[in-house]
């Protein structure tokens, strides 16, 4: 019975996230196709036939139903199209290229993120009200209200052009990670420090914890034996917003050092109307998301059972 209810809950997720990636893909198609201008305006001044012969090798001579059509029919399979403005790739040679070091990028900023910001907010609510825990939340504050395009430049002008400690952009050697990894970490590590700490400081009044204290159990025992896992539970259901905010700030990030990453491929597709090459990016981001937030729903329900009976 409970293999039959696994099973059950899997396709019904995998028809969620069809139909999810299936709308997503949809609007995008329709909003790019409304947008004014087109991926070859540049060639306005070529000869008609040359024209003409660009718009049926990419089937833009076609009714908007049929591109549509064909397009679906391509991703089904597996073939994302050709690039608009890179007529040597495919768009899954591109994504392919650019996937990991997004990834990297990404993975490395969320992980920055958990492994400073958890012990900053377990240590700001041991020592709430004390002048340390306000000066964290101060910087904490901080972090959140400056933006991602303010403080890349910011990284830059200091650890690259002043110091000269770290390369301005690039990519290539592990130097180049580092500047765009805390660019991407902070507004992420600010929140998790501060949702830590709120919810540490929940945990640590709640009665079973008075209870086992009262019983003579030692504070270090309480903390990583009783109160930790409960404490995590908001920060886990928060990987969901924070995966989205790493993906939205990867294409500022991207841009400012010139990283070849999705975010700047989806910028400079957007901006030349590369068709293709938006809707697959839109595409697999969308995946990623659906996927990280299946494994969010599962690490929840094993950091608290009773999750996985509502689920």
């Amino acid at each position: 019975m409970r293999a039959y209810l696994i099973v059950k809950r899997l396709l019904s997720r995998l028809l969620e996230a069809v139909i999810t990636l299936w709308l997503l893909a949809t609007l995008c198609f329709v909003l790019l196709r409304a947008a004014p201008g087109g991926p070859f305006d540049t060639e306005k001044s070529a000869p008609p036939e040359v024209q003409a012969a660009l718009a049926e090798q990419f089937r833009l001579d076609q009714p908007l139903i049929v591109q549509y059509g064909a397009w679906l029919a391509d991703v089904a399979r597996g073939d994302l199209g050709p690039s608009f403005q890179y007529p040597d790739y495919t768009v899954n040679q591109l994504i392919a290229r650019a996937l990991p070091v997004s990834l990297l990028n990404g993975g490395l900023a969320l992980l920055l993120a958990l492994l400073v910001g958890i012990p900053l907010g377990v240590f700001a609510a041991l020592r709430a009200g004390q002048w340390m825990d306000r000066a964290l939340m101060l910087l904490a504050g901080l972090g959140l209200a400056i933006p991602k395009f303010v403080a890349a430049p910011l990284l830059v002008l200091l650890f690259a052009v002043t110091l000269n400690w770290l390369p301005a952009g690039g990519w290539g050697e592990w130097q180049n990670i580092v500047l765009p990894v805390i660019a991407l970490a902070l507004p992420n590590l600010a929140y998790c420090a501060r949702l830590t700490r709120a919810s540490m400081l929940e945990t640590l009044s709640a009665d079973y914890l008075r209870a086992a204290r009262a019983r003579g159990f030692s504070e270090s025992r309480l903390l990583f034996s009783h109160a930790l896992k409960p404490a995590l539970l908001p920060v886990v259901a928060w990987l969901s917003p924070a995966l989205i905010n790493v993906v939205t700030g990867s294409a500022v990030v991207e841009q400012v050092f010139g990283i070849p990453g999705m975010g700047r491929y989806f910028v400079q597709g957007a901006l030349n109307r590369d068709y293709t090459l938006v809707l697959g990016v839109v595409l697999v981001v969308g995946a990623l998301i659906v996927l990280i937030n299946t494994l969010v729903d599962m690490l929840r329900a094993w950091l608290d059972p009773r999750l996985e009976d509502v689920s």
